[in-house]
């Protein structure tokens, strides 16, 4: 058999890789050849063959590279997606950035919460009205919904029912308002003239307005007719029976569609919802410090003994040599290269557990604890004066 063995030198040329990823990176160039010349050394040349050739090694340095990389952007993406989760997929490549936290999607999350208090969220509040007639108690809201909106009254959830009475402030009176008979009307450019009783404040401090103006709304709770309703089956019976000129009874409420939507609204923009579209490519060869690259050397060797091992593992293991015969040694490559990928993965991993936010945090609290106890230890300077 003529096998292919590699000749014992290599010149790297861009284009020797399968997808090309790193061949302009001049560094990469260099360490190509290096790379090759280290690993067959590695695996025993020139004492025996190695039935590889340059473009071998040079696949599985790019391979190692990029390992590396997914491995590390992996790590940074789901760091930090809760920050990249509903931004635009139109922001720059973040290898070279510096992600910044953000309450982006903590906001989301509590917007369900604000729409069921009322005070906020992603949900549209409609409002109302009901015409109250003379001596009539009960109204059928189904029937309000289906002629007033449309919908039946399944499609729709009450928030809110209530009276909007005149505020306290316009069945104030001020006794030193201006000349002490009356109110002198400051802000009726916007209509809001009925609201301002008062022109100066010499007298009275504003918390007396104040405490004024809760009084007359607890006078119309306790001492007034207290106005309520009942709500049972989208009937509302209100109590008690209206009497007198016919009014307006408000309703505030939210269509079910609404809540139901499990999408958010992002105003058609493609943004990131998944973390596969977090913008992180591949990683900058000539960059990679000594720490990653050594990584990337031994990877890179791990998988020139697996191509070896499948490559060996073709022939008979029974090789002829003068006087006896010898066997090829495909198994241990395999097993090898399997062992040793899987360590230098978890070794990376456990690596990048140990520069996590959280272990970082963690390690700089107890450097403070433990520089307390030490600071303890020195004795207080004692000054005289």
């Amino acid at each position: 058999m003529n096998i292919p063995i590699w000749p014992g030198s290599s010149s790297f040329f861009p284009g020797n890789t399968p997808f090309g990823f790193y061949d302009n990176d001049y560094q990469f160039q260099i360490d190509s050849d290096k790379f090759a010349t280290f690993a067959s050394r590695r695996l025993g040349y020139p004492i025996v063959n190695i039935e590889l050739q340059d473009i071998n090694f040079y696949t599985a340095l790019e391979e190692a590279v990029t390992t590396y990389g997914n491995e590390l952007y992996a790590y940074q993406a789901a760091e930090n997606f809760l920050s990249f989760q509903g931004a635009s997929q139109n922001i720059a490549l973040a290898n070279n950035s510096l992600p910044k936290p953000n309450l982006a999607t903590i906001v989301r999350l509590s917007d369900q919460y604000g729409v069921e208090a009322g005070v906020g969220g992603d949900v549209t509040w409609y409002s109302g009205s009901i015409h109250l007639t003379s001596s009539k108690q009960s109204y059928d809201l189904n029937e309000w919904a289906l002629n007033t909106l449309g919908v039946s009254g399944s499609a729709i959830e009450l928030k809110r029912i209530f009276y909007e009475a005149p505020p306290a402030i316009t069945r104030y009176f001020d006794p030193y308002a201006g000349t002490g008979t009356g109110m002198t009307q400051l802000l009726d450019s916007f209509g809001f003239g009925g609201y301002s009783p008062a022109i100066n404040f010499l007298l009275m401090p504003i918390n007396y307005d104040m405490q004024k103006i809760q009084q007359i709304e607890f006078n119309d709770t306790v001492r007034r007719s207290q106005y309520s309703f009942e709500l049972i089956n989208n009937t509302l019976k209100l109590f008690p029976i209206p009497d007198g000129s016919p009014s307006k009874l408000w309703i505030e409420y939210i269509y079910k569609s609404d809540r139901n939507n499990p999408y958010v609204d992002t105003g058609g923009e493609d943004v990131i919802t998944n973390i596969s579209q977090v913008p992180y490519t591949n990683p900058t060869y000539s960059t990679i410090n000594s720490i990653g690259r050594q990584w990337i050397f031994e990877y890179a060797l791990a998988i020139s003994k697996e191509i070896l091992g499948y490559i060996r593992g073709k022939y008979d293991n029974s090789v002829p040599i003068p006087g006896d015969t010898t066997k090829l040694n495909a198994p241990d490559l395999l097993s090898s290269a399997t062992d040793d990928k899987n360590k230098l993965l978890e070794a990376l991993r456990n690596y990048f557990d140990k520069t996590s936010r959280k272990a970082l945090l963690e390690n700089r609290a107890l450097e403070s604890d433990a520089m307390q106890k030490e600071l303890r230890n020195v004795p207080f300077t004692i000054y005289i004066g």
